[in-house]
């Protein structure tokens, strides 16, 4: 980002803005108090010069400690040699008797593993805040190299980096500001996007018109079986909720299991074969409640009836045993338990392990986690940040499957319809916690859905330059 920057705007005013960013965001959430400010070499150490000198104007009573001098000649040591103020060695004796640490040592460009001594010294006390990146975290991968101290606020700009969205990073970050310092749009010319943060404005919902009718607005078609009839109805019930025109539950011989379920739900004995005649059922979730074995039953045939299909749960199960069986799906949507079956454990990158998951199974890859990651084939990724621990309950990702499914049945991409689908899911899981208390079920989540998908509607045709869709670097 420096390179890019630094050909229309001069550094030094880059990093004149960034420490008075930083600045500002301590004095806006804490009270004055004893602060030193730990500077690297390089441009991070730059921004904690800055932010030293605003802090220090504003009557906090601030000190420099140094863990390596910058570079003579540089932006760093032209704003070191404006810093008046006390400048203590890196010793952990130099932030005795401080209330708080600004971590200004390295940004997210690390990429080798933080040393101990670092590690101390910004660990003895328990207040810090990050300037770009909490030191040891890389801001590719999120991944603690070495030493990472947890902060209370870092504070990044222009745009968020993957580390920032990505755990562990993620949560060693605290809150996170992304400062605007004034890079002009010209900065980024010629960067191609890499990872997309999942937010409304990367993708567009389908809006209802006044010709509309159940079949154009999708039908969404979920295999029912006999072994846990409970995860396949919270898929369908979460794909009403969502949109979907109609939804029906091929169950066989398991059909008497969901005959007093809601009466909106059509429930199919019919065979497989027969249902297949149907071409408006383009758009079938596999996998939500069925067995092995139910799954080698009916998920052949969908895909040899060239249908759209979403797998999950029982379908992944049944891969994981042979991947060529998923070969043809559209998307999969494994927690990481399920994708180390699927695909072995992941090391590095889990943005890399994702693409490189999706482009072997030519698939859309739906990663689920606190920071879940979708990526297509052809290299597209996002990183969805909007969800909520309350997620994590039994049901949740059957409840995703309907959501993405219906999304597919209204006509969208389906990468997009993904991206999406965990974007609402991460809405209606926010919702439903406010509404009962933090701690949600899955049976909870599909009231708040309509809602969710009004508000990502309002927020697509907002004022997108106000809205976190960048690319990610």
């Amino acid at each position: 980002m420096d390179h890019a920057a630094s050909a229309v705007v001069p550094v030094s005013q880059l990093m004149e803005r960034a420490g008075w960013a930083v600045a500002r965001a301590i004095r806006k959430r804490f009270a004055p108090c004893r602060v030193a400010v730990v500077c690297g070499p390089g441009n991070n150490g730059g921004d904690g010069y800055v932010a030293a000198r605003f802090l220090a104007q504003w009557g906090w009573p601030v000190r420099v400690v140094v863990m390596a001098a910058p570079r003579e000649g540089s932006p760093a040591h032209d704003a070191a040699s404006h810093w008046n103020g006390p400048v203590l060695p890196f010793d952990v004796r130099s932030v005795e008797g401080v209330d708080m640490i600004v971590d200004a040592v390295f940004g997210s460009g690390l990429k080798r593993p933080v040393q101990d001594d670092v590690a101390t010294v910004l660990g003895a006390v328990p207040l810090r805040v990050a300037i770009d990146m909490p030191s040891g975290v890389s801001g590719l991968t999120g991944c603690v190299l070495g030493h990472a101290q947890a902060c209370a606020l870092t504070v990044t700009f222009v745009r968020p980096r993957p580390g920032h969205l990505l755990e562990p990073g993620k949560g060693l970050c605290g809150e996170l500001v992304c400062a605007d310092i004034g890079m002009p749009a010209e900065a980024w010319d010629g960067l191609a996007p890499k990872i997309s943060l999942n937010w409304p404005g990367l993708w567009m919902l389908p809006v209802s018109g006044d010709g509309d009718y159940k079949y154009r607005r999708g039908v969404v078609s979920v295999c029912g079986g006999a072994v846990m009839p409970g995860a396949t109805r919270l898929a369908a019930k979460a794909a009403r909720r969502t949109g979907a025109g109609l939804v029906r539950i091929a169950a066989g011989h398991a059909a008497e299991a969901y005959r007093l379920g809601d009466p909106g739900l059509i429930v199919d004995d019919g065979s497989l074969s027969d249902l297949l005649e149907d071409q408006r059922r383009k758009v079938w979730i596999c996998g939500p409640g069925l067995a092995p074995d139910e799954v080698s039953a009916v998920l052949p045939e969908l895909l040899g009836a060239d249908r759209t299909v979403l797998a999950d749960a029982g379908a992944l199960a049944w891969g994981a045993e042979d991947l060529s069986r998923l070969q043809g799906v559209a998307a999969v949507t494994p927690h990481i338990g399920e994708f180390k079956k699927l695909f072995g454990p992941v090391e590095g990158s889990r943005p890399d392990a994702a693409l490189a998951a999706a482009q072997k199974l030519n698939a859309v890859m739906v990663m689920k986690g606190p920071d879940t990651i979708i990526a297509a084939p052809d290299g597209r990724i996002a990183i969805n940040a909007h969800a909520t621990s309350a997620l994590a309950t039994a049901g949740s990702g059957d409840t995703l499957t309907g959501v993405i499914a219906t999304l597919m049945a209204a006509g969208m991409e389906v990468w997009e319809a993904c991206c999406a689908g965990v974007w609402l899911h991460g809405e209606a899981g926010i919702q439903a916690a406010r509404q009962h208390g933090g701690w949600p079920v899955a049976e909870d989540l599909d009231l708040p859905l309509g809602a969710a998908r009004k508000l990502a509607t309002e927020l697509s045709k907002g004022d997108l330059s106000k809205n976190p869709v960048a690319a990610l670097l």
